[in-house]
């Protein structure tokens, strides 16, 4: 008599993750000979409230995410399968599903900070009492951390220190294969995905003026990734143009796919190799690794110091007296400071939910070097608004930005005017997203509040009226803050202050 051999079932339980390229913990299935039963939660811990109050998945995220699921579940009934959703807490959702299915195994890649660690905890001890195994992947950064010259616990604390050391001594993993095949489900609820009023969302109003052409999943991501190296052959200038404002070609704006791993960047690695071979190899795709090299840093550096990237203090350990002055953080969270670089950046991000790099470096500069404004608020903002918000990056780069983070230089204080003159000299920027300014002229519309009551009556704009008068005297400002955050150093040794997380 014949033994009847049980089918081999795995879940893939995806997050950061929603693709079918490049992935890991997918092949590693299929080889296995499983079945694979891809899985997507929506965790209600997502749709919460950060410590200030804000929506923790604000509207444009929260849209891209649904669309990007869509195009995940799509992509893989494309290839035979399907994807299973549901609304509930992983510890809860996916050990209902390995019971009901005789599930072995549940494959996943991890994460590195506390609130996306403590659910896989919960998982792991949930998964135990009924005896199912979990494995998990690495699979965010460039450069897998078996590969690195260093352990994670030995980083360098200075990113030109971990760049050079990886660019000697590391190479970049070939991609793994996307499957052609992969096995029907077995016969189970697939789940539907929520809407963003189920979410307890607004769904987002799309401002005219916003230039990019922002759609979640893989599908979307390859197309933007063709559309811009091959199509408008754009990253052959990528170093020279990275620091604009306004279009959306200055950058290559894959940072919203990258960070719920709608593109591998192991995919994006390949393409610039291939760009290279076939167009040109020069500073400008050398650049764009670079940046991603950045991204790997922020990542390892989470692995390694864990919360403390979260607390007040920082990486640095470093104690500031900052001020918690709601009414001057309303006016800069909605674009109401007096300065056209920081007004216009932050009325774009919240109404398109994205930002240059450029203009993140400013408007942080502006609430924490001349506000003073605990730099926390800021992350927790950008955390809530951002479409493209990666957990490492965002308060990595806040990090550095307050002065507190392991790479930062000090009282970095950014000369707002001057900065504005250099990456938006005709003024088209502000004009662009503050029409109180559109007729002042591009020498003047950087300092409205110099303008005499003539000009403002010839330009048709009434500065303290139309538009706000500076909130700050902006080297005044930025000297007061110097003087106590050179005071908090001096006096500050490395200790572990609340987490916001």
């Amino acid at each position: 008599m014949e033994s009847i051999v049980a089918e081999k079932r795995i879940i893939m339980w995806y997050r950061n993750d929603l693709r079918v390229h490049d992935h890991e913990p997918l092949m590693k299935a299929i080889r296995s000979g499983a079945t694979v039963i891809p899985v997507y939660c929506f965790e209600p811990r997502q749709f919460g409230t950060t410590p200030y109050g804000f929506p923790k998945t604000g509207a444009f995220r929260a849209q891209f995410l649904l669309e990007s699921v869509a195009d995940l579940r799509q992509n893989l009934r494309s290839l035979g399968s399907d994807l299973l959703i549901r609304q509930g807490k992983a510890e809860e959702m996916i050990p209902a599903i390995a019971k009901a299915l005789a599930v072995e195994s549940v494959y996943y890649y991890h994460e590195v900070t506390s609130e996306e660690t403590q659910v896989e905890d919960n998982l792991r001890e949930a998964l135990k009492a009924i005896e199912t195994s979990i494995q998990a992947f690495w699979g965010m950064t460039l450069y897998h951390p078996d590969d690195l010259p260093f352990a994670i616990g030995e980083i360098p604390e200075l990113f030109t220190n971990f760049r050079k050391g990886v660019e000697k001594s590391a190479t970049v993993n070939e991609m793994f294969p996307t499957p052609e095949r992969l096995a029907e489900l077995p016969d189970i609820d697939r789940g539907e995905i929520p809407t963003l009023e189920e979410l307890g969302l607004e769904p987002p109003q799309r401002d005219p003026r916003g230039m990019i052409p922002y759609q979640g999943g893989e599908t979307a991501g390859k197309a933007r990734l063709a559309e811009y190296f091959w199509k408008q052959d754009a990253l052959k200038a990528y170093k020279e143009t990275r620091n604009g404002m306004l279009g959306v070609d200055y950058s290559s704006k894959f940072s919203a796919w990258l960070a719920l791993g709608c593109l591998s960047p192991r995919y994006i690695y390949s393409q610039v190799q291939d760009y290279e071979s076939q167009r040109v190899r020069n500073d400008s795709t050398y650049w764009l690794i670079f940046e991603l090299l950045w991204r790997d840093f922020f990542r390892f550096i989470c692995a390694k110091h864990g919360n403390q990237i979260f607390y007040q203090s920082g990486l640095l350990g470093v104690s500031i007296p900052w001020k918690d002055d709601v009414d001057r953080f309303e006016l800069w969270r909605t674009g109401n400071t007096g300065f056209p670089l920081i007004d216009a950046n932050m009325q774009e991000i919240a109404t398109t939910g994205f930002m240059s790099n450029r203009g993140r470096q400013n408007v942080a500069s502006f609430l924490t070097k001349n506000l003073g404004i605990n730099w926390q608020w800021g992350a927790e903002w950008f955390e809530s608004i951002l479409i493209d918000y990666d957990v490492c990056s965002n308060w990595g780069n806040w990090n550095y930005n307050a002065g507190v983070g392991n790479d930062a230089r000090g009282f970095r204080f950014f000369n707002i005017i001057k900065q504005s003159k250099d990456y938006d000299p005709d003024g088209s920027y502000v004009k662009h997203w503050l029409p109180a300014l559109k007729d002042v002229p591009a020498a003047k519309v950087h300092e409205p509040w110099k303008l005499l009551p003539v000009e403002q009556q010839r330009f048709q704009v009434r500065i303290g009226v139309d538009y706000p008068r500076p909130i700050v005297d902006l080297f005044k400002s930025a000297q007061a803050n110097e003087s106590i955050y050179n005071a908090a150093v001096e006096r500050s040794t490395p200790k572990r202050a609340k987490s916001r997380r």
